[in-house]
């Protein structure tokens, strides 16, 4: 098993059917069915983020390319940090908080300002740099300068060249590797600094699925002036892709509307769910046809939900589905004529 796993990785997730159902085929949609210009203002995008621009200049970019109203990043990076940024487009702009949270991993290059064995390192480490550790942000951080607790899931030495050392770590979401590495250096009493850092995983999101802008730019040039949508919807993803690492509950066709209009999620309303979903999860409320519905808070665990006819299983936080996609349609009554009726003089 690589041991080069984020926690959520880690997970194998069971689905737990409490009632079998389907879901007609004229509500909603299949998210690798949307159509084109729906993805572009309903998509995330992983874009390799070169050195230079901020975090926020890089999604201004992709906005003007695309030509929509708003986009989000999740997990800044630094002007001169490059690799893995995740881009929510336009309506999807808000899944970019399923993101914050998840793990990240960052491959870079520090300098020793005194050489030092690599047993040494590695022993520094395993001792001090595994597990939760406390850091102080840097004096120019955008929060408060106070101690706070982050777990490090894994920090290896790749290489060593002389007092240039490669190495990969995973981390919590809000970990400053650059402090990571000057406290290093002070527990190795030579002093180190970061030299060059790259970021390899945000979540769900790899060097697998990255583009670069210019891939993007040229992608949209060949869908809006020659009708090829085929390398831009090889680059959009759809927005569920964003929620891959969370836990997830299905539920029938007949709640999605209500779920829409920001009502709570009871425990009739669900079809199947994941297993091992504690009290206060984060949790992806789904349709049957895998459509994100919203991002809920679970009130009870896989194991109560399944065993309980009815109780509030889920607080719905924020709503991305559009409103009536799965309200069902009505016919016209009289085979669709109006009846008249004369109100008496």
């Amino acid at each position: 098993m690589d041991k080069h796993l984020l926690p959520f990785e880690k997970i194998t997730r069971k689905i737990l059917i409490k009632k079998e159902a389907e879901t007609d085929e004229k509500l909603g949609c299949k998210p690798e069915n949307r159509a084109t210009e729906e993805i572009i203002h309903y998509g995330i995008v992983n874009i390799n983020k070169p050195q230079g621009p901020t975090s926020h200049q890089v999604s201004d970019y992709v906005q003007k390319i695309l030509n929509i109203k708003k986009s989000g990043h999740s997990g800044t990076l630094d002007p001169n940090v490059h690799g893995v940024l995740p881009i929510a487009l336009d309506k999807a702009t808000r899944i970019v908080q399923a993101l914050l949270t998840s793990g990240k991993e960052y491959v870079g290059i520090m300098h020793l300002h005194k050489d030092v064995d690599e047993t040494k390192i590695n022993e520094t480490i395993k001792k001090y740099f595994l597990g939760k550790i406390k850091q102080i942000p840097p004096l120019k951080s955008a929060v408060k300068r106070q101690e706070r607790t982050r777990d490090i899931y894994y920090f290896e030495i790749l290489e060593k060249d002389g007092q240039d050392v490669l190495f990969l770590v995973g981390c919590q979401a809000g970990t400053y590797i650059r402090k990571l590495i000057h406290d290093l250096g002070q527990k190795l009493t030579t002093g180190a600094h970061m030299l060059e850092l790259r970021r390899t995983k945000a979540g769900p999101f790899d060097e697998n699925t990255l583009f670069t802008l210019q891939d993007l730019t040229d992608a949209h040039y060949f869908y809006k002036n020659e009708s090829n949508d085929k390398f831009l919807r090889k680059i959009i993803q759809p927005v569920e892709n964003a929620v891959a690492h969370l836990p997830k509950i299905w539920v029938f066709d007949t709640t999605v509307d209500s779920l829409c209009h920001g009502a709570a999620l009871n425990v009739p309303g669900i079809s199947k769910l994941n297993d091992a979903i504690e009290v206060n999860d984060v949790v992806a409320i789904m349709t049957l046809k895998e459509e994100l519905i919203a991002l809920g808070i679970a009130k009870l665990s896989s194991e109560e939900i399944i065993r309980l006819e009815r109780g509030f299983a889920a607080k719905t936080e924020s709503v991305f589905m559009q409103r009536g996609l799965y309200k069902p349609k009505i016919p016209p009554q009289n085979g669709g004529n109006f009846v008249v009726q004369r109100l008496p003089t």
